[in-house]
Protein backbone atom coordinates (compact mmCIF):
# COMPACT_ATOMS: atom_id res chain seq x y z
CA UNK A 1 0.00 0.00 0.00
CA UNK A 2 1.87 2.97 -1.22
CA UNK A 3 1.63 5.69 -3.73
CA UNK A 4 1.74 3.12 -6.83
CA UNK A 5 -1.29 1.52 -5.24
CA UNK A 6 -3.25 5.37 -4.81
CA UNK A 7 -1.73 5.91 -8.67
CA UNK A 8 -3.64 2.64 -9.41
CA UNK A 9 -6.45 3.66 -7.80
CA UNK A 10 -6.87 6.54 -9.74
CA UNK A 11 -6.67 5.32 -12.81
CA UNK A 12 -9.23 2.81 -12.00
CA UNK A 13 -11.70 6.00 -11.39
CA UNK A 14 -10.77 7.37 -14.74
CA UNK A 15 -11.39 3.92 -16.61
CA UNK A 16 -14.16 2.42 -14.98
CA UNK A 17 -15.71 5.25 -13.44
CA UNK A 18 -15.31 3.40 -9.59
CA UNK A 19 -15.07 6.77 -7.04
CA UNK A 20 -11.39 6.70 -5.27
CA UNK A 21 -12.87 8.12 -2.58
CA UNK A 22 -15.44 5.24 -1.91
CA UNK A 23 -13.13 2.33 -3.30
CA UNK A 24 -10.74 3.29 -0.55
CA UNK A 25 -13.65 3.35 2.18
CA UNK A 26 -14.45 -0.32 0.68
CA UNK A 27 -10.83 -1.45 1.19
CA UNK A 28 -10.98 0.29 4.94
CA UNK A 29 -14.10 -1.54 5.87
CA UNK A 30 -12.61 -4.64 4.26
CA UNK A 31 -9.05 -3.99 6.23
CA UNK A 32 -11.48 -3.76 9.71
CA UNK A 33 -12.87 -7.14 9.45
CA UNK A 34 -9.39 -8.57 7.91
CA UNK A 35 -7.74 -7.19 11.42
CA UNK A 36 -10.03 -8.84 13.53
CA UNK A 37 -10.16 -11.95 11.49
CA UNK A 38 -6.31 -12.37 11.56
CA UNK A 39 -5.19 -11.06 15.23
CA UNK A 40 -8.98 -12.80 17.04
CA UNK A 41 -9.46 -9.50 18.44
CA UNK A 42 -13.19 -7.66 18.97
CA UNK A 43 -12.01 -4.55 19.71
CA UNK A 44 -13.62 -1.58 18.07
CA UNK A 45 -10.91 -0.86 15.58
CA UNK A 46 -10.67 1.80 12.67
CA UNK A 47 -8.34 1.28 9.74
CA UNK A 48 -7.19 4.87 7.78
CA UNK A 49 -5.87 4.93 4.39
CA UNK A 50 -3.75 8.11 3.66
CA UNK A 51 -5.41 9.23 0.06
CA UNK A 52 -1.62 10.60 -1.20
CA UNK A 53 0.66 8.09 0.67
CA UNK A 54 -1.11 5.13 0.62
CA UNK A 55 0.17 4.82 4.36
CA UNK A 56 -2.28 2.02 6.60
CA UNK A 57 -2.78 2.86 9.82
CA UNK A 58 -5.14 0.75 12.72
CA UNK A 59 -6.46 2.53 15.52
CA UNK A 60 -8.28 0.89 18.81
CA UNK A 61 -11.36 2.88 19.27
CA UNK A 62 -12.88 2.81 22.99
CA UNK A 63 -15.65 4.71 23.99
CA UNK A 64 -15.49 6.89 27.18
CA UNK A 65 -18.43 5.64 29.82
CA UNK A 66 -18.52 6.32 33.88
CA UNK A 67 -18.94 2.62 34.40
CA UNK A 68 -16.69 0.33 32.31
CA UNK A 69 -19.09 -2.64 30.89
CA UNK A 70 -16.88 -4.19 27.87
CA UNK A 71 -13.36 -3.28 28.57
CA UNK A 72 -12.19 -4.32 24.85
CA UNK A 73 -14.43 -1.21 23.78
CA UNK A 74 -15.31 0.87 26.92
CA UNK A 75 -12.92 3.31 28.82
CA UNK A 76 -13.64 4.82 32.27
CA UNK A 77 -13.59 8.48 31.96
CA UNK A 78 -10.90 8.39 34.99
CA UNK A 79 -8.78 6.80 33.12
CA UNK A 80 -9.01 8.87 29.76
CA UNK A 81 -8.79 11.96 31.80
CA UNK A 82 -4.85 10.45 32.63
CA UNK A 83 -4.04 10.43 29.41
CA UNK A 84 -5.81 14.28 28.51
CA UNK A 85 -7.72 15.99 31.31
CA UNK A 86 -10.01 17.70 28.09
CA UNK A 87 -12.12 14.38 27.50
CA UNK A 88 -15.58 14.05 28.42
CA UNK A 89 -18.10 11.29 28.89
CA UNK A 90 -19.38 10.10 25.17
CA UNK A 91 -15.68 11.08 23.61
CA UNK A 92 -13.75 8.18 21.67
CA UNK A 93 -10.45 7.30 22.52
CA UNK A 94 -8.29 5.97 19.83
CA UNK A 95 -4.75 4.51 20.47
CA UNK A 96 -2.73 3.29 16.97
CA UNK A 97 -2.24 -0.46 17.00
CA UNK A 98 -0.85 -1.45 13.69
CA UNK A 99 0.51 -4.25 13.41
CA UNK A 100 4.14 -4.90 11.94
CA UNK A 101 3.18 -7.83 9.24
CA UNK A 102 -0.32 -5.93 8.43
CA UNK A 103 1.07 -4.68 5.07
CA UNK A 104 0.58 -8.06 3.71
CA UNK A 105 -2.63 -8.78 4.95
CA UNK A 106 -3.46 -5.06 3.95
CA UNK A 107 -2.28 -5.93 0.15
CA UNK A 108 -4.44 -9.37 -0.32
CA UNK A 109 -7.86 -7.91 0.77
CA UNK A 110 -7.32 -4.59 -1.35
CA UNK A 111 -6.82 -6.99 -3.96
CA UNK A 112 -10.01 -8.69 -3.35
CA UNK A 113 -11.95 -5.06 -2.80
CA UNK A 114 -11.05 -3.80 -5.75
CA UNK A 115 -11.52 -6.79 -8.03
CA UNK A 116 -14.98 -6.82 -6.58
CA UNK A 117 -15.69 -3.50 -6.88
CA UNK A 118 -14.52 -2.92 -10.47
CA UNK A 119 -17.06 -6.72 -11.17
CA UNK A 120 -19.80 -4.85 -9.49
CA UNK A 121 -19.03 -1.68 -11.57
CA UNK A 122 -18.96 -3.28 -14.41
CA UNK A 123 -22.30 -5.22 -14.06
CA UNK A 124 -23.71 -1.62 -12.86
CA UNK A 125 -22.60 -0.01 -16.32
CA UNK A 126 -24.63 -3.24 -17.95
CA UNK A 127 -27.52 -2.16 -16.36
CA UNK A 128 -27.80 0.92 -16.63
CA UNK A 129 -26.95 0.55 -20.27
CA UNK A 130 -29.22 -2.14 -20.82
CA UNK A 131 -31.91 -0.57 -18.44
CA UNK A 132 -32.36 2.53 -21.13
CA UNK A 133 -32.80 0.63 -24.14
CA UNK A 134 -35.85 -1.57 -23.16
CA UNK A 135 -38.17 -1.64 -25.29
CA UNK A 136 -35.82 -1.45 -28.29
CA UNK A 137 -33.98 -4.11 -30.84
CA UNK A 138 -30.69 -5.16 -30.12
CA UNK A 139 -28.76 -7.59 -32.78
CA UNK A 140 -27.08 -10.97 -31.02
CA UNK A 141 -25.21 -14.04 -31.45
CA UNK A 142 -27.25 -17.48 -30.15
CA UNK A 143 -24.92 -18.96 -27.46
CA UNK A 144 -26.22 -21.70 -26.64
CA UNK A 145 -29.34 -23.85 -25.80
CA UNK A 146 -30.67 -25.38 -22.30
CA UNK A 147 -33.89 -26.60 -21.28
CA UNK A 148 -35.56 -24.68 -24.17
CA UNK A 149 -34.01 -21.50 -22.89
CA UNK A 150 -31.98 -19.62 -25.22
CA UNK A 151 -28.63 -17.36 -24.40
CA UNK A 152 -27.69 -14.28 -26.46
CA UNK A 153 -24.37 -13.18 -26.78
CA UNK A 154 -25.13 -9.43 -27.11
CA UNK A 155 -21.58 -8.14 -26.49
CA UNK A 156 -21.24 -6.63 -23.16
CA UNK A 157 -23.78 -9.38 -21.43
CA UNK A 158 -26.11 -12.54 -22.16
CA UNK A 159 -29.66 -11.96 -22.95
CA UNK A 160 -32.24 -14.63 -21.89
CA UNK A 161 -35.12 -15.74 -24.39
CA UNK A 162 -37.38 -17.95 -22.29
CA UNK A 163 -39.12 -20.56 -23.73
CA UNK A 164 -42.47 -18.08 -23.76
CA UNK A 165 -40.82 -15.41 -25.50
CA UNK A 166 -40.55 -17.86 -28.22
CA UNK A 167 -42.44 -17.83 -31.78
CA UNK A 168 -43.45 -21.45 -32.43
CA UNK A 169 -41.69 -23.06 -35.46
CA UNK A 170 -38.55 -20.90 -35.26
CA UNK A 171 -35.57 -22.25 -34.97
CA UNK A 172 -32.59 -20.70 -33.21
CA UNK A 173 -28.95 -22.44 -34.33
CA UNK A 174 -25.72 -21.91 -32.68
CA UNK A 175 -23.95 -19.30 -33.70
CA UNK A 176 -26.21 -17.66 -35.65
CA UNK A 177 -27.61 -14.00 -35.32
CA UNK A 178 -30.90 -12.90 -34.42
CA UNK A 179 -32.32 -9.71 -33.70
CA UNK A 180 -34.39 -9.51 -30.21
CA UNK A 181 -36.68 -7.17 -28.11
CA UNK A 182 -35.39 -5.87 -25.05
CA UNK A 183 -38.20 -6.48 -22.41
CA UNK A 184 -36.86 -5.64 -19.04
CA UNK A 185 -33.79 -5.94 -17.44
CA UNK A 186 -33.35 -6.91 -13.55
CA UNK A 187 -30.15 -6.52 -11.21
CA UNK A 188 -29.40 -10.23 -9.33
CA UNK A 189 -26.69 -11.54 -7.43
CA UNK A 190 -25.36 -13.05 -10.52
CA UNK A 191 -24.97 -9.34 -12.20
CA UNK A 192 -28.07 -7.91 -14.56
CA UNK A 193 -29.99 -10.04 -16.28
CA UNK A 194 -31.56 -8.72 -19.89
CA UNK A 195 -35.04 -10.63 -20.34
CA UNK A 196 -35.54 -10.97 -24.71
CA UNK A 197 -38.46 -11.47 -26.14
CA UNK A 198 -39.22 -12.61 -30.16
CA UNK A 199 -42.68 -12.70 -30.09
CA UNK A 200 -43.86 -8.89 -28.63
CA UNK A 201 -45.43 -6.89 -30.26
CA UNK A 202 -43.06 -4.07 -30.21
CA UNK A 203 -40.71 -6.29 -31.95
CA UNK A 204 -42.44 -5.43 -35.04
CA UNK A 205 -43.06 -1.65 -34.27
CA UNK A 206 -39.34 -1.08 -33.71
CA UNK A 207 -38.90 -3.31 -36.91
CA UNK A 208 -41.04 -1.31 -38.88
CA UNK A 209 -39.49 2.07 -37.40
CA UNK A 210 -36.13 0.86 -38.44
CA UNK A 211 -37.23 -0.07 -41.58
CA UNK A 212 -39.53 3.01 -42.53
CA UNK A 213 -38.20 6.87 -42.43
CA UNK A 214 -41.53 8.02 -42.75
CA UNK A 215 -42.14 6.54 -39.31
CA UNK A 216 -38.13 7.23 -38.17
CA UNK A 217 -38.95 11.22 -39.08
CA UNK A 218 -42.74 11.25 -36.94
CA UNK A 219 -44.98 11.99 -40.81
CA UNK A 220 -46.28 7.99 -40.04
CA UNK A 221 -46.98 7.03 -36.48
CA UNK A 222 -48.08 3.80 -35.47
CA UNK A 223 -51.32 3.89 -33.44
CA UNK A 224 -52.07 0.39 -32.47
CA UNK A 225 -50.56 -3.58 -33.53
CA UNK A 226 -52.02 -6.63 -32.60
CA UNK A 227 -49.95 -9.53 -32.85
CA UNK A 228 -50.51 -13.69 -32.53
CA UNK A 229 -46.37 -14.00 -32.99
CA UNK A 230 -45.58 -16.79 -36.23
CA UNK A 231 -48.82 -16.32 -37.37
CA UNK A 232 -50.22 -12.78 -37.99
CA UNK A 233 -49.63 -9.24 -37.00
CA UNK A 234 -51.92 -6.69 -37.43
CA UNK A 235 -50.92 -3.06 -37.30
CA UNK A 236 -52.89 0.42 -37.60
CA UNK A 237 -50.74 3.45 -39.09
CA UNK A 238 -51.80 7.18 -39.28
CA UNK A 239 -49.89 10.48 -40.61
CA UNK A 240 -51.75 14.36 -40.56
CA UNK A 241 -50.13 14.85 -43.51
CA UNK A 242 -52.15 14.65 -46.64
CA UNK A 243 -49.78 14.11 -48.75
CA UNK A 244 -48.41 10.96 -47.48
CA UNK A 245 -49.94 7.18 -47.74
CA UNK A 246 -49.29 5.90 -44.39
CA UNK A 247 -49.92 2.24 -45.64
CA UNK A 248 -48.07 2.81 -48.33
CA UNK A 249 -45.46 4.19 -46.82
CA UNK A 250 -44.85 0.93 -44.30
CA UNK A 251 -45.45 -1.76 -47.48
CA UNK A 252 -42.61 0.46 -49.99
CA UNK A 253 -42.24 0.31 -53.65
CA UNK A 254 -43.54 -2.95 -54.52
CA UNK A 255 -43.86 -4.50 -51.14
CA UNK A 256 -40.00 -4.19 -50.45
CA UNK A 257 -40.25 -2.82 -46.84
CA UNK A 258 -43.05 -4.88 -45.27
CA UNK A 259 -41.21 -7.55 -47.61
CA UNK A 260 -37.83 -7.08 -45.26
CA UNK A 261 -40.11 -7.18 -42.02
CA UNK A 262 -41.86 -10.40 -43.13
CA UNK A 263 -38.30 -12.20 -44.17
CA UNK A 264 -37.18 -11.68 -40.67
CA UNK A 265 -40.22 -12.74 -38.76
CA UNK A 266 -39.29 -16.37 -40.94
CA UNK A 267 -42.68 -15.54 -43.04
CA UNK A 268 -45.47 -14.64 -40.31
CA UNK A 269 -48.03 -12.16 -42.19
CA UNK A 270 -48.94 -8.62 -41.50
CA UNK A 271 -52.16 -6.75 -41.75
CA UNK A 272 -51.47 -2.57 -42.17
CA UNK A 273 -54.62 -1.07 -42.05
CA UNK A 274 -55.83 2.93 -41.86
CA UNK A 275 -56.31 4.53 -38.01
CA UNK A 276 -59.60 6.23 -37.84
CA UNK A 277 -61.20 7.88 -34.84
CA UNK A 278 -64.43 6.95 -36.06
CA UNK A 279 -64.70 3.18 -34.59
CA UNK A 280 -67.19 1.92 -37.22
CA UNK A 281 -64.31 2.49 -39.71
CA UNK A 282 -61.68 1.33 -37.77
CA UNK A 283 -63.24 -1.98 -37.16
CA UNK A 284 -64.37 -2.63 -40.45
CA UNK A 285 -60.69 -1.56 -41.61
CA UNK A 286 -59.40 -3.76 -38.84
CA UNK A 287 -61.26 -6.92 -40.19
CA UNK A 288 -59.83 -6.81 -43.37
CA UNK A 289 -59.24 -8.80 -45.39
CA UNK A 290 -63.21 -9.55 -45.00
CA UNK A 291 -65.86 -7.09 -46.30
CA UNK A 292 -68.67 -5.28 -43.65
CA UNK A 293 -71.86 -4.82 -44.40
CA UNK A 294 -72.48 -2.60 -41.09
CA UNK A 295 -70.76 -1.76 -38.03
CA UNK A 296 -72.84 -1.12 -34.47
CA UNK A 297 -71.55 0.33 -31.74
CA UNK A 298 -71.84 0.54 -27.95
CA UNK A 299 -70.30 3.27 -26.63
CA UNK A 300 -70.41 2.72 -23.09
CA UNK A 301 -69.66 -0.89 -23.47
CA UNK A 302 -66.53 -0.54 -25.79
CA UNK A 303 -68.38 -3.14 -27.96
CA UNK A 304 -69.35 -3.63 -31.74
CA UNK A 305 -71.77 -6.05 -33.65
CA UNK A 306 -70.32 -6.20 -37.17
CA UNK A 307 -72.35 -7.61 -39.85
CA UNK A 308 -70.97 -9.19 -42.87
CA UNK A 309 -72.20 -11.07 -45.83
CA UNK A 310 -72.81 -14.45 -45.33
CA UNK A 311 -70.36 -15.80 -47.51
CA UNK A 312 -67.78 -13.52 -45.27
CA UNK A 313 -68.54 -14.75 -42.38
CA UNK A 314 -65.75 -17.36 -41.56
CA UNK A 315 -63.27 -14.69 -43.44
CA UNK A 316 -64.10 -11.94 -41.11
CA UNK A 317 -63.53 -15.01 -37.80
CA UNK A 318 -60.38 -15.97 -39.53
CA UNK A 319 -59.13 -19.50 -38.63
CA UNK A 320 -59.75 -20.65 -34.83
CA UNK A 321 -61.19 -16.81 -34.60
CA UNK A 322 -57.70 -15.56 -35.23
CA UNK A 323 -59.04 -12.52 -37.59
CA UNK A 324 -61.81 -11.26 -34.86
CA UNK A 325 -59.45 -11.66 -32.33
CA UNK A 326 -56.30 -9.81 -33.73
CA UNK A 327 -59.33 -7.12 -34.87
CA UNK A 328 -60.62 -6.69 -31.13
CA UNK A 329 -56.76 -6.62 -29.75
CA UNK A 330 -55.90 -3.49 -32.16
CA UNK A 331 -59.37 -1.52 -31.81
CA UNK A 332 -59.42 -1.87 -28.33
CA UNK A 333 -63.39 -2.91 -28.97
CA UNK A 334 -65.01 -6.39 -28.11
CA UNK A 335 -66.87 -7.77 -31.52
CA UNK A 336 -69.16 -9.85 -31.91
CA UNK A 337 -69.39 -10.73 -35.88
CA UNK A 338 -73.35 -12.00 -37.17
CA UNK A 339 -73.86 -12.94 -40.67
CA UNK A 340 -76.10 -10.87 -42.58
CA UNK A 341 -78.65 -13.80 -42.51
CA UNK A 342 -78.40 -14.22 -39.08
CA UNK A 343 -78.98 -10.02 -38.34
CA UNK A 344 -81.61 -10.33 -40.74
CA UNK A 345 -83.25 -13.67 -40.85
CA UNK A 346 -86.50 -12.72 -42.86
CA UNK A 347 -84.20 -11.28 -45.59
CA UNK A 348 -82.46 -13.12 -48.27
CA UNK A 349 -78.49 -12.14 -49.29
CA UNK A 350 -78.79 -12.41 -52.98
CA UNK A 351 -81.19 -11.68 -55.49
CA UNK A 352 -79.33 -14.01 -58.13
CA UNK A 353 -77.45 -16.68 -57.03
CA UNK A 354 -76.42 -17.98 -60.08
CA UNK A 355 -74.02 -15.00 -60.34
CA UNK A 356 -71.75 -16.92 -57.98
CA UNK A 357 -68.44 -18.89 -57.89
CA UNK A 358 -67.40 -20.60 -54.88
CA UNK A 359 -63.25 -20.96 -54.57
CA UNK A 360 -61.39 -21.84 -51.79
CA UNK A 361 -59.04 -19.85 -49.68
CA UNK A 362 -55.34 -21.35 -48.27
CA UNK A 363 -56.73 -21.42 -45.07
CA UNK A 364 -59.25 -24.22 -46.31
CA UNK A 365 -62.29 -21.60 -46.15
CA UNK A 366 -65.23 -21.52 -48.89
CA UNK A 367 -65.17 -17.90 -50.21
CA UNK A 368 -67.10 -16.79 -53.11
CA UNK A 369 -66.71 -14.19 -55.84
CA UNK A 370 -69.54 -12.26 -58.07
CA UNK A 371 -68.78 -13.59 -61.77
CA UNK A 372 -67.58 -10.53 -64.06
CA UNK A 373 -66.29 -8.46 -60.61
CA UNK A 374 -62.85 -9.04 -59.55
CA UNK A 375 -63.52 -9.40 -55.75
CA UNK A 376 -61.03 -12.44 -55.16
CA UNK A 377 -58.67 -11.79 -52.69
CA UNK A 378 -55.10 -12.08 -52.49
CA UNK A 379 -54.26 -13.92 -49.47
CA UNK A 380 -49.98 -13.04 -49.65
CA UNK A 381 -47.61 -12.29 -46.94
CA UNK A 382 -49.63 -9.19 -46.20
CA UNK A 383 -53.09 -7.13 -47.19
CA UNK A 384 -53.44 -3.55 -48.23
CA UNK A 385 -56.68 -2.29 -46.89
CA UNK A 386 -57.89 0.98 -46.98
CA UNK A 387 -61.40 2.36 -46.18
CA UNK A 388 -62.77 5.38 -47.83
Amino acid sequence: MNREFIKAVEELEKEKEISKDLLIEAIESALVSAYKKNYGTSQNVRVNIDRDTGDIDVFMRKDIVEVVGDPFVEVSIEEAREIDPKYEVGDVIEKQVTPRDFGRIAAQTAKQVVVQRIREAERGLIYDDYSNRQSEIVNGIIQRVSNDTVFINMGKTEGILAATEQVPGEKYLINSRIKVYIMDVKKTTKGPQVYLSRSHPGLVKRLFELEVPEIQDGIVEIKSISREAGSRTKMAVYTADENVDPVGACVGSRGTRVQTIVDELFGEKIDIINWSENPEKLISSALSPAKVEKVIVNEEGKSATVIVPDYQLSLAIGKEGQNVRLAAKLCGWKIDIKSHTQFFPDESEFDDNADLESFETEDGYEEWEETGEDLILEDDDYEIVEVE
